[in-house]
């Protein structure tokens, strides 16, 4: 027995072992995954980002600088380093990018290595500290318009005043700001009046502007008290990228009519369906990239789709061109607009690029309905003439389509007397002077029902609704155009008469359609 209760007291003791070494491991671990992001999170925070402002400042520029602020925030980032180098750029943009500074509570350097004129000098003052290389250059900041003119007074005011107001956050003085916008500010042994202030490196240290030289970014990050920090790069993601192209003015308009034609051809076809889903999705892509960019908000989107929806109604409810339709049109125009200019400071050059762009987006629009109209039978048909062989001779009789709309789906002609199904192409004679019946509202394209077969057709430009007589006036092969027959110009025969590919002969009835 005592030889029992040691071996039962020895496997107790070993297993008691166990449990300590497996606690003691697991209590490692635990510290381990405590540690590590600890350490992890001291890492980020004493990290330096590096934001490249180069070249002309865009609207795509804003929201680039404006998410490496917000991620450097989040990542106790030691400081933001604006490495500039500009010509200037939009103001809209700029002034999207000082908001985004200003509200950052993250330490801004900002590091003129060579120019910062114009746009890039309101970035400079922005930041919370500003660092200039030798021979570097800041100002020259007036407004001017797409031509290379000054920009208007109330323009001026308006950026002198945000340079003004920029100047005195940053505890710089707010006079030399002015002067760098204003040539009619005079700071004595500094600049005269009529001339614009641009600040050299060492003028820039003189009158307080600057806080140091650095010759480089490796230099900067010694005299800046950041020497041995770890600096991240950062660059524009795909989508800022996308931005600066949808909102150049020429991509913009494409966009916007392109949209906008894609929606009338269902419209004027009668339906709502690929066409419209297509457009709507070009008008949706418009958007959001200027959504992106700062400049359309929700106000643009709302008029846009009032606009859509009332031509809608005026297309399937309301005959004709009316009350709705002007109106729908107008807030189309005005949604568009508002979605292309910015909410601060709106010069001139803003208005005229906007309406450059809407402009140029109603032309092609007005192009593309007129071709609508002019080709609506052809393009209802999507492939044009289908002409299939049979004992030599093809089969010329109309071809049906199941629905309307720009992609309504053709149908296949069934052959009583062979039991063939085949495809069938518009009729080979001429139907001028013909007279029949409209089977769908011509809202101006729709069919009709001519010699006893369904045609498709366009008027004038005039509404005419399901049921009325009309007549042929023209007939192009391709194109049936047909007007309203008014009362006292006759009876409308309707008769059939069909050419088939089998006979090639053609016989008539006067049964009714």
């Amino acid at each position: 027995m005592p030889g029992v209760f040691a071996t039962l007291s020895g496997n107790w003791r070993d297993q008691l072992g166990w449990q300590r070494c497996l606690g003691t491991l697991l209590l490692l671990i635990g510290l381990a995954s405590y540690v590590v992001p600890m350490s992890r999170a001291q890492d980020s925070a004493g990290s330096v980002f590096v934001v490249q402002i180069r070249d002309q400042i865009d609207l795509g520029l804003a929201p680039y600088l404006t998410r490496v602020l917000e991620e450097a925030e989040r990542e106790n980032a030691r400081a933001v380093i604006l490495e500039i180098d500009t010509p200037g750029g939009r103001l809209d943009a700029v002034l999207q990018m000082r908001h985004a500074i200003l509200s950052s509570p993250v330490r801004t350097i900002a590091f003129v290595n060579r120019n910062a004129f114009s746009a890039g000098a309101l970035v400079a003052i922005a930041a919370s500290e500003l660092y200039m290389a030798p021979g570097a250059v800041v100002g020259a900041a007036t407004p001017v318009t797409g031509t290379g003119e000054v920009a208007d007074e109330k323009a001026i005011s308006a950026t002198r005043t945000t340079f003004k107001s920029t100047a005195e956050l940053r505890g710089r003085d707010p006079r030399i700001a002015e002067a760098m916008v204003d040539p009619s500010i005079e700071i004595e042994g500094l600049v005269n009046r009529g001339q614009l202030l641009t600040l050299t490196t060492t003028e820039a240290l003189t009158w307080g502007y600057a806080d140091r030289v650095a010759a480089d970014r490796q230099e900067l990050l010694e005299v800046a008290g950041l020497s041995g920090v770890a600096v991240r790069e950062t660059s524009p993601t795909l989508a800022e990228k996308v931005v600066r192209f949808l909102t150049s003015p020429v991509i913009a308009s494409l966009l916007m009519s392109a949209g906008v034609l894609l929606i009338m051809a269902d419209l004027l076809g009668g339906s709502i369906g690929i066409a419209s889903g297509a457009g709507l999705g070009l008008l949706a892509i418009f958007f959001w990239g200027h959504m992106l960019a700062g400049l359309a908000g929700w106000e643009g989107v709302v008029l846009v789709l009032l606009g859509l929806l009332l031509l809608g109604i005026e297309a399937f409810v309301i005959p004709g061109f009316g009350v709705a339709g002007s109106i729908g049109l107008t807030a189309l125009i005005s949604g568009l607009f508002l979605s292309l200019i910015g909410e601060e400071i709106v010069t001139n050059e803003d208005l005229v690029r906007a309406g450059s762009t809407v402009s140029l987006a109603l032309l092609t629009m007005l192009a593309g309905g007129a071709l609508l109209l002019w080709l609506l039978p052809r393009t209802t048909r999507l492939g044009g003439l289908v002409l299939q062989t049979r004992l030599g001779t093809p089969d010329v009789r109309p071809r049906l389509r199941r629905g309307n709309g720009l992609f309504a789906a053709p149908m296949a002609a069934h052959d009583a007397a062979s039991g063939e199904v085949r495809q069938t192409a518009v009729l080979s004679t001429s139907l001028a002077g013909a007279r029949g019946v409209a089977v769908s509202d011509l809202r101006p394209g729709g069919f009709a029902r001519i010699n006893g077969e369904r045609i498709d057709v366009v008027t004038e430009g005039d509404y005419i609704s399901s049921g009325e007589a009309i007549v042929v006036i023209g007939d192009e092969g391709y194109r049936r155009i047909v007007r309203r027959l008014e009362a006292g110009q006759g009876d409308v025969r309707r008769g059939r008469s069909t050419v088939t590919s089998e006979t090639g002969s053609s016989k008539g009835a006067g049964d009714p359609c």
